[in-house]
């Protein structure tokens, strides 16, 4: 099955574009998953793909910031342009791609070890001073409404926290390098209604300085956290389809953006 590629972009004149994939088909070994797919997503945004489980989301979510290239036997063609420069070229730096674009998982994925250590890790790793790093934990934790909540046991394990301030700390531990793109997979899917709702009006706060994408099989949310109740004016009509192997093809998920 081929899928019907989105029209192009349209520019207003308030439209600044900041992910535009361009033709991309996708393959699991000799398995085309995705057939001439496009997207484009607007900066500042909260941009939600709904559809069914199974029918290709996280799969086009992840050519975004090539989390794909951890598995083997995958591939991706096309163009995927962020800020104009096509991720999928062979002179792309992964490492720093997935600092500009992070990712937030369905299931909390702390690393075993403290509050801290785990903010602080990326910002670390690129061997920001110590003052540096210090301020950025704390803001990072702040962002994500969890200062309050931790600051006296910092140092305490990360996997003592409950299900939904894990993965506000995933979160904090991905803005803390100040990445440009946040890519979120389902991120309240294994969250009870309270901590859903609090990853929900922090997307709101955060849209104000990060272009945030959304895969989410709930109708609901994808209207709650992204309410524009129409084709993003012009950006993405079409829903995109994946292959079909032996089962009926999946529904095709749909695109909605939230206004500013």
């Amino acid at each position: 099955m081929q899928t019907e590629a989105a029209p192009r972009a349209v520019q207003d004149g308030d439209a600044e574009i900041k992910l535009d994939a361009r033709h991309v088909n996708f393959f699991y070994g000799d398995f085309q998953a995705l057939h001439d797919a496009a997207l484009s997503v607007r900066a500042r945004r909260i941009t939600a793909l709904i559809g069914p489980s199974g029918c290709g989301k996280t799969t086009f979510l992840r050519i975004f910031n090539r989390m794909h290239d951890l598995t083997p036997g995958t591939r991706a063609t096309g163009e995927v342009l962020l800020d104009g420069h096509n991720v999928l070229s062979s002179d792309t730096d992964v490492i720093r791609l997935r600092r500009q674009v992070g990712m937030l998982f369905q299931r909390p994925n702390p690393f075993p070890k403290s509050i801290f250590d785990n903010v602080a890790y990326g910002p670390h790793m690129l061997g920001w001073s110590k003052a540096r790093i210090n301020q950025v934990v704390e803001e990072s934790l702040k962002d994500t409404g969890l200062w309050d909540e931790v600051k006296t046991r910092l140092h305490r394990s990360a996997l003592n926290l409950s299900g939904g301030q894990q993965q506000r700390l995933c979160l904090a531990r991905a803005l803390a390098v100040e990445p440009q793109v946040i890519l979120m997979d389902e991120p309240a899917s294994a969250l009870d209604p309270i901590a859903t709702l609090r990853i929900e009006e922090l997307m709101q706060d955060l849209k104000q300085r990060y272009t945030i994408v959304i895969v989410t099989h709930n109708m609901q949310q994808a209207a709650r956290v992204s309410p524009e109740g129409q084709p993003d004016r012009g950006l993405h009509h079409r829903p995109l389809r994946v292959e079909a192997a032996s089962w009926p093809p999946p529904a095709p998920f749909s695109i909605r953006s939230s206004p500013s």
